[in-house]
């Protein structure tokens, strides 16, 4: 056997399990496709329910070091009035806030922490094929060779779009297409620094959403109904377009005054992406690979991270690790099946739109409002929070 573990994918959860084995003394090697990191449009805010999966993995501390921010607040508007204004680190079971950070710069600490234990870490590599077994094979090619490297386990840590699901024969599921997000990254935005601003607009079925990640820069996200009005939220030209929208939506004009557009915008499907029981003959998802989970909802780097945490104990605590990313699979079941609930609920009552849709939120709010604690707490608890049908009607006052 040539390695313990070998992960394809040197983003978040890649290289926080590369971490987290090698530390251990596992034989590791992470395949990362880019040399260098550049920007994209993805999630950059974790929420506190994220913070306590990082402290556990031992990298909550060099992120807030390095690249992390940490942010206080989250701010709730329904437009275009405020909803309110949740300190985070004084109601959450975590006593923390949010932790964001500039993607690029968070690849670069944690592969650097992997090696720093003993990862071995490769980039610039492209994998080729995966072949699940007993043992597991990964075929990469590097400098014109093609190689075949064997693990007791493979893991897919490569995104959204994974190729090594696809290569390991995993079927996938696909939610309805209902909501479309689109993101850029502005620097010298004018909202404020210590809070995550989350906007709405039920009527017209639309979101918003601002999240500081430091040094005067803020990953800005517009959300809309996929049957809506059509609109090209991608490349820069449309960056006005993007800013129209969210001032639509419920921003402040003034927020977007000075700002300038510091990455690329944009736009994509939101829908859920999902295997069930992601682990099959020596060969293991994590990420997005596993379930990309809608990121209107701000959920996907904590959603991570817990896949990362539950696969790391899961390892270290069985000699099998076949029983053991078996066992790490049927857990990754139930809390994501926990979240796409939560998170489906919230998409019906936020941005659906019409006449039965308004009555409901006309019945809903009023009583949310007197009543928080119908509401599921999903930066605090995430899949952790109530979510059954009990749990649903309370939500949406049918009790």
């Amino acid at each position: 056997m040539d390695y313990d573990l070998i992960v394809v994918g040197g983003g978040l959860g890649g290289a926080a399990l590369a971490k987290a084995l090698a530390a251990r003394g596992a034989r590791v090697l992470v395949f990362e496709r880019e040399k260098e990191f550049k920007d994209r449009v993805r999630g950059e805010g974790m929420h506190p329910w994220g913070v306590a999966e990082a402290r556990a993995l031992g990298i909550y501390g060099p992120l807030i070091e390095t690249c992390g921010h940490q942010v206080r607040w989250w701010s709730v508007y329904l437009a275009p009035t405020t909803r309110y204004r949740r300190d985070l680190i004084e109601t959450t079971p975590q006593h923390a806030g949010c932790l964001d950070f500039y993607h690029p710069e968070m690849q670069r600490v944690l592969l650097g922490l992997a090696e720093s234990v003993g990862a071995e870490v490769r980039t610039g590599v492209a994998v080729t094929a995966v072949v699940p077994g007993k043992p597991p094979a990964v075929l990469a090619r590097a400098n014109g060779q093609d190689e075949q490297y064997r693990a007791r386990l493979v893991v897919g840590a490569d995104g959204r779009s994974s190729r090594v699901r696809a290569w390991a024969g995993f079927p996938v599921k696909r939610d309805p297409e209902r909501l479309v997000i689109a993101g850029v990254l502005h620097a010298g935005l004018g909202a404020p620094e210590d809070s995550v601003q989350v906007l709405h607009s039920p009527s017209i079925g639309q979101g918003a959403l601002v999240f500081p990640i430091g040094r005067q820069r803020f990953r800005s996200y517009f959300i809309y109904r996929k049957r809506g009005t059509p609109r090209a939220l991608s490349g820069r030209q449309h960056a006005a377009d993007f800013v129209t929208a969210c001032v639509e939506t419920g921003a402040p004009p003034e927020w977007y005054r000075d700002a300038e557009v510091a990455g690329p915008l944009a736009a994509f499907e939101a829908a859920d992406i999902w295997v069930e029981h992601p682990h099959r003959q020596g060969v293991a998802l994590i990420g997005d690979s596993a379930a990309a989970s809608d990121p209107s909802w701000g959920c996907g780097l904590s959603l991570t991270l817990r896949d990362v945490r539950v696969l790391r104990d899961q390892l270290l605590a069985k000699t099998d690790w076949e029983a053991a990313a078996g066992a790490y699979a049927e857990e990754h079941d139930r809390y994501y099946g926990a979240l796409h609930r939560l998170e489906g609920w919230f998409t019906e009552l936020l941005y659906e739109v019409g006449a039965e849709a308004d009555a409901r939120r006309a019945r809903v709010f009023p009583r949310l409002a007197r009543e928080p604690k119908r509401t599921p707490d999903v930066p605090g608890l995430g899949p952790d929070a109530p979510n059954d049908e009990a749990a649903r009607r309370l939500f949406f006052v049918e009790d």
